[in-house]
């Protein structure tokens, strides 16, 4: 955290980024409704069914809702998690596919923040804690960690749309 560009290159990306704003960002009286409805579900990889379901079942609070075969790869197992106001977290496991470590890419996963109510989120903290999980806490309101396979999470004890105290969108 706090890492970036300097100087004139960063002066120039703010120029651009400030262009775009005023170009694409219409207030919010002026705005269109979205088209969706929501997520449905992120799906991510695992390495590990039972590692994957006891870190976001029993350290993250999140239940187990749902485990089937992947209709895509016979033999692979499609399961979901409840992470609140009917969104999903989905992974699959994809036995005999020799896949490498998890990787950030362009155009790829970089993290998924998940929204707690503070309570929730002290406890899950505590887990954390209990688990001998290192984190991040920036802000006091977010834990920057990662999965049992290298995916980086946040837990944000912000409202939705709400970021560091101040309304999103």
């Amino acid at each position: 955290m706090g890492h970036g560009l300097q100087g004139d290159e960063r002066e120039q990306l703010t120029v651009r980024r400030d262009a775009l704003r005023e170009q694409y960002l219409a207030p919010r009286d002026r705005r269109a409704a979205s088209s969706a409805r929501g997520v449905h579900h992120t799906a991510h990889i695992c390495s590990d069914l039972e590692q994957t379901i006891r870190f976001y079942q029993d350290v993250l609070g999140f239940p187990l809702i749902e485990m089937f075969e992947n209709r895509d790869y016979q033999g692979s197992t499609h399961f979901f998690f409840d992470i609140g106001l009917g969104n999903t977290l989905a992974y699959f496991d994809l036995p005999g596919l020799d896949l490498g470590p998890y990787q950030e890419v362009l155009g790829g996963h970089h993290h998924l923040a998940i929204s707690m109510e503070r309570g929730e989120w002290e406890q899950a903290r505590a887990r954390l804690d209990a688990a001998g999980i290192e984190y991040a806490h920036v802000d006091g309101s977010s834990l920057y960690f990662r999965g049992p396979d290298g995916e980086r999470l946040e837990l944000i004890s912000d409202p939705l749309l709400e970021m560091y105290g101040k309304p999103v969108g």
